[in-house]
C-alpha cells in the first residue's frame, strides 16, 4: 500500500515518534513523508528520498508562552507565499505518487490531500484527547479560554478521518466515535536503555531565565540537578549545565531518580514509561501542556506546579516515595499494542 504520511514541524515530538512509525511500516508498504521546518530535515535524513519539503505553521512565543499576536502575524506575513508553494507540491505528489492512505500526525497538508482525492485518513496524534474525550481534570478559570481556543483549532484541524489513534499515557472517556487510544509512541533508543535510580535529577526546562532556574534550584543544595534546554556546558554547585546530546540525555533520563520538565508529552511519556516522577510546569498559553502536567497530578505520577518555584519542587520531592510508588503501576509494552493496533485497521482498508 502507498501511504502519504504528515508530519507538522513544529516541535521535535512528532518527528521522533512517526519515524517510530515509518520505520515500521516500510517494512510492508511504499511511504512517503510531508513535513517542514526542523521535522523535515530530521526526517530527510533517516529517510533520503521519501520526504516531500512544504511550508508548515509556525508558532511564536514570548516570555515564556504562546504569543497569539505574533503567531497571526507571522501567519498573515508568509501566508501566501506559503499556500503557492505547497499547492506547486501537491501536483509533483499527485504526479509521482499518489498514496492509497494518509496518516496525520495533527498535519494539515496531508490531511487535506486525502479529503480531495477521497482517500483514507488515519489520524494518529496526543491532541485528539482535548476533543473526543471528557477531560476528568479540573480546568480552572484562567485556562478555559486556552481550553476552548486548543479545542476549537483541534476540532477544525483534521475532521472526519476514518480512524483516530490518540496516544496518551492516560484514558479519559472517549466521546466520539472512531476512536481509540494508544499508548505513547517510544524512541527504540528508550525501550531499550535499562533504567536505574541515581542521585541526580534530570531538569528539562526552556520557559524560565536560565539565571532564575539556577537560583531556585541552588535553594535545595542537598540535591543534584542535571540541566538540559540553554545548550551549555557550566557548574553552578549543585546544578550542571549540560549541552544536548541524545545520548546523554537519554543517560541522565534512565538514571535519574525524577524529572522536572514543561508540560510537553514527548519528555513526559519517556519519564512514565521509565518510571520516574515528574514535577511539570507547562508552558503558558498551551493548553495541551496544562493537560499532560493535570494528569501527572491527577494520576499522583508527580507534581503540577501553576507557579516555578523551589517551594513548589521541594514539595515535589518531599512525596517522592508517593510519587514512585504509583507510577511503578504503570505497564507498557514497548510499541507492539500501537503497532498491532495500527495494522489491524490498515489491513481493513485493504480488504474492504
Amino acid at each position: 500500500m502507498k501511504i502519504l504520511y504528515g508530519v507538522p514541524g513544529e516541535g521535535m515530538g512528532h518527528a521522533t515518534r512517526s519515524k517510530v512509525i515509518i520505520s515500521h511500516l516500510l517494512k510492508k508498504h511504499d511511504v512517503k513523508i510531508v513535513s517542514s521546518r526542523r521535522a523535515f530535515d530530521f526526517l530527510n535524513k533517516n529517510f533520503p528520498e521519501r520526504a516531500y519539503k512544504i511550508e508548515g505553521f509556525h508558532i511564536a512565543y514570548e516570555n515564556g508562552g504562546v504569543s497569539f499576536l505574533k503567531t497571526l502575524n507571522e501567519t498573515l506575513k508568509n501566508g501566501p507565499k506559503s499556500l503557492m508553494e505547497n499547492f506547486s507540491k501537491y501536483f509533483e505528489i499527485v504526479n509521482e505518487f499518489m498514496p492509497d492512505l494518509i496518516i496525520s500526525d495533527f498535519e494539515s497538508f496531508s490531511y487535506y490531500f486525502g479529503k480531495y482525492n477521497k482517500i483514507p485518513i488515519i489520524s494518529i496524534d496526543n491532541m485528539q484527547v482535548i476533543d473526543r474525550c471528557k477531560l476528568e481534570i479540573k480546568i480552572p478559570s484562567e485556562e478555559k479560554m486556552n481550553y476552548n481556543v486548543a479545542k476549537n483549532i483541534i476540532k477544525l484541524k483534521v475532521p472526519d478521518c476514518r480512524n483516530y489513534l490518540i496516544t496518551s499515557f492516560f484514558h479519559p472517556p472517549i466521546i466520539k466515535e472512531n476512536t481509540g487510544f494508544i499508548p505513547p509512541i517510544l524512541r527504540d533508543e528508550i525501550i531499550q536503555t535499562q533504567t536505574s535510580y541515581s542521585d541526580h535529577i534530570l531538569v528539562y526546562q526552556t520557559s524560565t531565565s536560565q539565571g532564575n532556574l539556577i537560583k531556585m534550584l541552588q535553594e535545595i543544595p542537598k540535591e543534584k540537578f542535571h540541566v538540559y534546554g540553554f545548550n551549555k556546558e557550566e557548574k553552578h554547585g549543585n546544578v550542571e549545565l549540560k549541552p544536548f546530546s541524545e545520548d546523554a540525555f537519554i543517560n541522565d533520563l534512565a538514571s535519574a531518580k525524577a524529572v522536572i520538565s514543561n508540560g510537553g508529552f514527548s519528555l513526559i511519556s519517556e519519564a512514565v514509561y521509565m518510571k520516574k516522577p515528574v514535577c511539570s510546569y507547562p508552558i503558558s498559553k498551551q493548553f495541551e501542556q496544562f493537560v499532560n502536567a493535570a494528569y501527572i497530578d491527577f494520576l499522583k505520577y508527580g507534581k503540577h506546579l501553576n507557579v516555578f518555584s523551589s517551594e513548589g519542587i521541594k514539595a515535589f520531592l518531599y512525596d517522592l516515595d508517593f510519587y514512585r510508588e504509583n507510577i511503578n503501576k504503570y505497564s507498557q509494552d514497548g510499541n507492539n499494542e500501537t503497532l498491532k493496533k495500527l495494522e489491524e485497521i490498515i489491513e481493513g482498508i485493504e480488504n474492504k
